[in-house]
């Protein structure tokens, strides 16, 4: 039979024979040969040369043994493997010289690193955590975490505190309002450990000892640049500065006092965003509340205002003087 006819009667493999081909091959091996018309339902075992003619009587097909049959598919592929193997010792060998040369000098360390997949980045940051020794800064955008993620940096965070490790961290207001993150607030504020708040805030991140730093690089944060470039590290570091003096300690006075023309300084700054032509959820996302809570807010500054509509709010934010009164 043709070999294209094989392949289109029988699209499989020798790993995958069909079952008229395993029962047919394990006669022929029984009985010491099989005949030519009995192979008909599995012309693959001749495809695969599992029976060849018998030198006696054309009519009839005696089995190869297993061992050879085995013996005959092995060999190409551990050919090949042993060429991969040889190939990999000579890739190894041929960047053996420039492995000793960055091992030897520091400044030959990446300046961004690219950090794909979470495995990979919680690696990068429990190194830089491990190697930490004076000093940790980090920024946390976004309403209350997870209790996972709390709990990860739970973790991590005593770990610093019982090494004398200074921590300041920058969440948003909205924090104020999850008692998991204020619980994680209390247990870190036994070691040298400082908190403030923000209404908004910058995207997450990182800095150790001011000699290397995270930023996420893509939204969903499972991309995250690891940057040691002198330059960077120290920008990010005086960011970060100019966000602290601006923020307020967890444990002072709530920065959202109802004022007295009945709208709060959460609504304020939701007008001021909705004025800019923010949609729901970017606000929400700005200021750290889930988009419920953010149009709650937008219903209580619109009945306030007196307004019917989306379109009409923010033409009566606009003429109210509200921004303007507090900016």
């Amino acid at each position: 039979m043709p070999k294209t006819t094989t392949h289109r009667t029988h699209p499989h493999g020798l790993t995958e024979l069909c079952d008229a081909g395993k029962r047919l091959y394990a006669d022929a091996l029984r009985l010491g040969r099989i005949g030519r018309t009995e192979i008909a339902p599995a012309p693959c075992l001749l495809e695969f040369a599992l029976l060849h003619p018998d030198p006696d009587d054309p009519d009839w097909l005696r089995p190869v043994p297993p061992t050879a049959a085995l013996a005959q598919r092995l060999h190409p592929i551990e050919r090949e493997i042993q060429e991969r193997r040889a190939l990999a010792i000579e890739l190894t060998d041929s960047f053996e010289p420039f492995m000793g040369i960055s091992a030897q000098d520091p400044q030959a360390t990446a300046a961004v690193t690219v950090l794909e997949g979470i495995e990979r980045i919680n690696e990068a940051i429990d190194l830089a955590m491990t190697e930490c020794q004076s000093e940790v800064l980090t920024v946390q955008p976004g309403g209350g975490r997870s209790e996972h993620a709390l709990g990860t940096a739970l973790k991590r965070g005593q770990a610093m505190i019982e090494r004398g490790i200074s921590m300041r961290t920058l969440y948003q207001h909205t924090v104020r309002h999850s008692q998991g993150t204020l619980a994680y607030a209390e247990i870190m504020a036994k070691g040298k450990v400082e908190i403030r708040t923000l209404e908004e805030l910058i995207e997450r991140l990182m800095i150790f000892d001011r000699t290397v730093a995270f930023i996420p690089a893509r939204d969903d944060r499972r991309v995250a640049l690891e940057l040691r470039h002198p330059g960077l590290v120290e920008y990010l570091a005086k960011v970060f500065e100019q966000l602290w003096r601006r923020a307020v300690p967890l444990l002072d006075e709530p920065p959202y006092a109802p004022a007295t023309d009945g709208i709060s300084g959460v609504q304020r700054s939701i007008a001021k965003l909705l004025v800019e032509g923010h949609v729901d959820e970017a606000i929400a996302r700005r200021l750290g509340m889930n988009v419920r809570t953010c149009r709650a807010h937008i219903a209580k500054l619109a009945a306030t205002l007196g307004s019917g509509s989306r379109a009409q709010l923010g033409y009566l934010i606009a003429q109210s003087g509200l921004l303007e009164e507090h900016d």
